[in-house]
């Protein structure tokens, strides 16, 4: 290991151990883990200590992003049930159905008059790539018990599959640009592959994986701990095969997660014995299939937000201009919180809640690995696509992370207080049964 590597490799880890020493007390304050691990990387990259640069290979920076995103992507898609849609579950089928295309859009569209130079699909492909909500940039908006059930189940719902859900769009308007290496296989192409080829890999490789680890819990086969591997090999499976087949390896592990999940329920059904989340033959109650997965992909996000305030963040900062910081701003305001409001109508929902759910819209990890694709493709806007982005992110990281205590806490008192007077409170009703269960998304290191 070259003496460079070496001092890298010690200043993330001296920071990974630090956070993790203080990760109790940390919990309490406004500090996230995301803002503790982007500051560091802008304090050891370039335009700091220059103990971290990467910029001239991408390739280590994009695999440890990339497996974060897809052991994520296949952890929220697992715990996918339909009473999340069914009961209570207006509010993210909203938030997913009409907000997410809604401010796509409006990304796209506010776009055009303030970042000249770039082209139609690229006014697109920004809007795409912030639209994606990341929960774990504003913990305790969506996690605080002071704020209702209903609302933290819609915002860990929405986050748990909102990025699945944008991949489509972003995968096309990346093809629709010419000169890009997406632009030679074309829409079409694009189409079948990324769509159709690899939503099958990640069903098939999701629902074979979850009927194996079943029959195996049930005949006593696996051990506790490597049922925990099973989801991993099978996350990275799907990812893998559908990458070789030039698809898109995090369709595939978003559909492999749901198939997965589903499979486990099915055999927990016939079985009459819990197979997802308690405990079996004799196995502690806090295992469950999915914990090392969601707890390696946690960290790793965690190195990922490191990485992007080193590599990407941090040389923005050095070329921020009005432009820039109008449309972020905007970007984590306007492009957010008019489509919810729009996807909210006539549900009954008070202005407050509105605010409450408009606001905590932050953009992260989702963000992060789209930006680089866009480095990896060659799109050619990317100097200033990707210091919109970097922005965008840098900025959400900051002040969703900072707003999140304050905001539940105001946000509880007004439910507390309208909830003794008004019995029929919207916000009050049709609480997703079950929804003391932890969501993944809430499991993520904080």
């Amino acid at each position: 290991m070259s003496g460079g590597s070496a001092w890298t490799g010690a200043a993330v880890a001296a920071v990974t151990a630090g956070y993790a020493l203080f990760s109790r007390r940390l919990v309490s304050t406004p500090v996230s883990a995301p803002m503790v691990f982007t500051g560091f990387g802008v304090l050891i990259g370039p335009i700091g200590l220059d103990v971290l640069d990467l910029g001239h290979d991408t390739g280590p920076v994009l695999t440890l992003i990339e497996a974060a995103l897809a052991l994520l992507l296949f952890t929220d898609s697992m715990t996918v049930r339909r009473r999340d849609l069914r009961t209570g579950g207006f509010l993210p089928l909203r938030l997913l159905a009409v907000g997410l295309p809604l401010s796509i859009g409006l990304g796209w569209l506010l776009a055009w008059p303030l970042l000249p130079g770039l082209t139609l699909w690229e006014f697109a492909l920004l809007g795409a790539v912030l639209a994606p909500t990341d929960a774990a940039l504003g913990k305790t908006a969506s996690s605080s018990p002071r704020v209702p059930a209903l609302v933290r189940h819609g915002l860990n719902v929405e986050s748990g599959l909102n990025d699945g859900l944008a991949l489509p769009f972003f995968l096309m308007f990346l093809a629709a640009i010419p000169g890009t290496i997406a632009s030679e296989e074309g829409v079409d192409g694009v189409f079948w592959r990324a769509l159709v080829v690899s939503t099958a890999v990640g069903l098939a490789f999701g629902w074979v994986g979850g009927w194996l680890l079943t029959l195996a819990r049930a005949r006593g086969w696996v051990t506790g701990e490597w049922q925990q591997v099973v989801v991993l090999a099978v996350a990275f499976c799907a990812y893998s095969v559908a990458t070789a087949l030039d698809g898109s390896g995090f369709i595939a592990t978003w559909m492999g997660g749901f198939a997965f999940g589903v499979a486990l329920r099915k055999g927990e059904a016939a079985d009459g014995k819990p197979t997802h989340g308690e405990p079996t033959d004799g196995e502690p109650a806090k295992e469950r299939p999915a914990d090392l997965a969601e707890y390696a992909g946690g960290l790793l996000g965690s190195l990922s937000f490191l990485v992007f305030g080193a590599v990407l963040l941090g040389p923005t900062l050095e070329h921020l201009d009005w432009r820039i910081i109008t449309y972020a701003v905007l970007s984590l305001t306007v492009v957010r919180m008019l489509p919810v409001a729009l996807a909210l109508a006539g549900t009954g929902m008070r202005l407050p809640t509105l605010a409450y759910v408009g606001w905590f819209g932050p953009r992260g990890l989702a963000s992060v690995v789209f930006g680089l694709l866009l480095v990896e493709d060659h799109v050619p806007g990317i100097e200033l696509l990707g210091r919109v982005i970097a922005a965008t992110i840098g900025l959400s990281i900051l002040l969703h992370g900072m707003s999140a205590p304050y905001f539940a806490d105001r946000y509880g008192n007004w439910y507390d207080a309208v909830k003794a007077t008004t019995p029929d409170l919207r916000e009050a009703q049709d609480t997703p049964e079950g929804f003391g269960k932890q969501h993944s998304g809430s499991r993520r290191l904080r």
